[in-house]
């Protein structure tokens, strides 16, 4: 692991909610992978909810965080989570920080993530809690990447964590070699969360993982529409 995660001991009702929210929601969401689970016990939630909302930090659902944004739900993450296989070596790109939960469980496997949020009071929230929970391979910045941002890039891992109801092609282009993509795809009520692999040739390829409805990025890709 690249994360030097708090060792200070949460209460023991905390430690009971956050092991039923594995066992309960995660576990049976198909989600077996050992290293993603042990994570999600050690990585502490409940500290990266905003405080009006920490009762609900284990709840099987998306929270609020303000400026009309949601927190993923806890499966969710989970889940996009064991799809990447993330690698100690890997260079990854978070589009949209939001709570900065999702950057602190990708920074505990990667080498180095790099986080954009086009809302600067993420930012400096989420910069506030990663300190505050050991994690120093991260950078913040501050931006519109709905549409890509190759400011880091290549990557070999991209991860978006707000919908598109299409997958810009300047993502997959930022991928390196054998590179990773996850993107929830569509517009509501009906959205996939599709995983792109980049083949050495450069060719992608695409698959469908499971059913879901997120939050969009702001100033996504639009798909065209047909004018009479």
């Amino acid at each position: 692991m690249n994360a030097t995660l708090p060792t200070s001991a949460p209460s023991p009702d905390i430690e009971r909610n956050r092991f039923f929210m594995v066992e309960q929601q995660i576990r049976t969401w198909e989600v077996l992978d050992p290293v993603v689970l042990g994570l999600l016990m050690r990585v502490h939630r409940e500290d990266f909810v905003p405080p009006a909302h920490r009762a609900l930090a284990f709840a099987e659902m998306e929270i609020p965080l303000g400026h009309g944004e949601m927190m993923l739900s806890p499966k969710t993450e989970a889940r996009m989570l064991q799809s990447l296989m993330i690698k100690d070596s890997d260079s990854v790109l978070e589009i949209g920080t939001g709570s900065g939960f999702m950057t602190a469980l990708l920074a505990s496997l990667a080498r180095h993530v790099y986080s954009v949020d086009s809302i600067s009071e993420f930012s400096r929230s989420a910069a506030t809690r990663l300190t505050a929970a050991g994690i120093a391979n991260v950078t913040l910045d501050t931006g519109d990447a709905a549409r890509g941002w190759d400011k880091h890039g290549p990557y070999d891992v991209i991860v978006l964590t707000g919908s598109v109801p299409v997958l810009p092609d300047s993502f997959q282009h930022s991928l390196n070699p054998g590179g990773r993509l996850i993107a929830v795809v569509g517009e509501a009520p009906v959205m996939q969360t599709q995983l792109v692999t980049r083949a050495a040739g450069g060719a992608c390829s695409t698959v469908t993982l499971f059913e879901t409805c997120i939050p969009p990025l702001k100033n996504a890709l639009q798909p065209q529409r047909f004018q009479f």
